[in-house]
């Protein structure tokens, strides 16, 4: 069973009471979950980095604006997908977002057919990111299984070493670096140097 939400969490950050409402009618029509919030500030509070979802955010705002808040999520290195809901003033703003991360702009009043298929954009890069990350922990935990030595191992295996090699450089003998790649083959779950050397370098990881 997949932990990645079909539809995802769609947040909305705009200090327009009627511009929330708005977005948060037409995107719930379309079984989107919608999270609003009036500030940034109150978005940075409530906000879970661990979930899979995208934000549309208004340029100005009282309080912080939206470019500080696309300064602080990339602060926090944050996988979160945005664009940017503006004005028509706001478009060279919305431009400079955009070579900072931001995945669009949308502009004010905007329609159903211009919105949706913006967010189902943006929640599909957040879903590929969230396995990227989920990818990224799984390898993690394998290898953590590994004690010291036998990481020294696989990292030669990976840098093309052979046995003999591997022994030389670490002092020990072949059968002692046979029996150790046979224990880090099995707990990494690999049954070919090809699925070792992949799940080493994070290319992938196999399932739980």
């Amino acid at each position: 069973m997949s932990l990645i939400p079909k539809r995802g969490t769609v947040y909305v950050v705009d200090d327009d009471e009627a511009v929330r409402d708005s977005v948060q009618w037409l995107l719930e029509g379309q079984d989107f979950r919608v999270r609003c919030f009036e500030s940034a500030e109150a978005f940075l509070a409530r906000y879970d980095p661990r979930d899979v979802a995208c934000a549309l955010i208004d340029i100005r705002m009282d309080g912080m604006s939206g470019l500080e808040l696309q300064d602080r999520l990339l602060e926090r290195n944050s996988p979160l997908p945005i664009a940017f809901v503006t004005g028509h003033g706001d478009v060279p703003l919305a431009v400079g977002t955009m070579k900072k991360g931001a995945m669009d702009f949308i502009q004010k009043p905007f329609k159903e057919e211009q919105l949706v298929p913006l967010v189902e954009r943006m929640l599909a890069q957040a879903r590929a990111s969230f396995a990227e990350h989920q990818q990224a922990a799984s390898r993690d935990a394998l290898l953590a299984k590994l004690t010291g030595r036998e990481a020294q191992v696989l990292e030669r295996i990976v840098a093309g070493r052979l046995n003999k090699q591997i022994a030389d450089d670490l002092g020990i003998s072949i059968k002692t670096v046979e029996a150790h790649r046979a224990n880090i083959m099995e707990k990494l779950g690999a049954n070919t140097v090809a699925d070792l050397l992949k799940i080493a370098l994070g290319q992938s990881a196999p399932k739980p």
